[in-house]
C-alpha cells in the first residue's frame, strides 16, 4: 500500500468541460464531510464534485449528478489500482457544453485522475509501532539520532518521545529505553 506524500492538484480540458483534480492526504473519516464543504465554497461555480476515497477498509465513491457509474466508479478503480490509503480524490467538474456520454464521462474522470496522479508523490504504507518512550535528559543526544526526526517530544522531569518506527527500530530501542506505551499501526516510510 502507498500514499500520497502531499496534497496535489491538476487541471486538464476536455472537450471545453474543465476537470480539476484533488489528491488530499486524509486519515480520519470525520474530515471528508469538512474537505467537501471547503472544496465546494472554493469552486463554488462547479458543476459536479465527484469523489472517492479509502481510509483502511472505509471507501466510497460518489457521481454527484453525473449518470450513475460514469465518475466516482472510474476515481475510486483508480485509486485501487495504484493501492492508495488515506487517500481522498475529488474531480470537480466545470460543464463545457458537450455531452461526452457514458464512456466519455468515465474516460474523463479516469484521465483527470491518473495525471494528477503522475504529479503526485508516494510515501510506503508498511507494519509499524507508536511508541512513547521516556529517556533522562543525558541521552538526548543519543536517541534524537536514532530517531532521525520521526519523533514529537514533551519536556517533564524526564524526556517523553512519540515515535513511528519500524520493528527494527522499536526492537532496537526496546533494548536501551523505557517504552511506557505501544501499539501497532501502518506508517509511512
Amino acid at each position: 500500500m502507498k500514499s500520497i506524500k502531499n496534497n496535489t492538484t491538476n487541471k486538464i480540458e476536455i472537450n471545453k468541460s474543465i476537470f480539476i483534480t484533488e489528491l488530499i492526504k486524509v486519515k480520519d473519516i470525520d474530515k471528508i464531510k469538512e474537505i467537501m464543504e471547503d472544496i465546494k465554497k472554493k469552486y463554488k461555480d462547479a458543476t459536479h464534485y465527484c469523489y472517492a476515497y479509502i481510509i483502511d477498509d472505509n471507501k466510497k465513491s460518489s457521481d454527484d449528478g453525473e449518470p450513475g457509474g460514469t465518475a466516482g466508479v472510474p476515481i475510486m478503480d483508480t485509486l485501487n489500482k495504484k493501492e492508495l490509503n488515506y487517500i481522498l480524490c475529488v474531480v470537480i467538474r466545470y460543464f463545457g457544453g458537450i455531452k461526452l456520454g457514458a464512456g466519455g464521462l468515465i474516460r474523463a474522470y479516469r484521465k483527470a485522475v491518473v495525471d494528477c496522479l503522475d504529479k503526485a508523490s508516494f510515501n510506503d504504507l508498511v507494519n509499524g509501532y507508536e511508541l512513547t518512550i521516556e529517556t533522562s535528559y543525558d541521552k538526548q543526544k543519543e536517541i534524537e539520532y536514532l530517531l532521525k526526526d520521526n519523533y514529537i517530544k514533551e519536556y517533564k522531569e524526564n524526556i517523553i518521545y512519540k515515535v513511528e518506527c519500524t520493528k527494527e527500530i522499536k526492537e532496537l530501542l526496546e533494548t536501551k529505553y523505557k517504552i511506557r506505551e505501544q501499539k501497532e499501526k501502518v506508517i509511512e516510510r
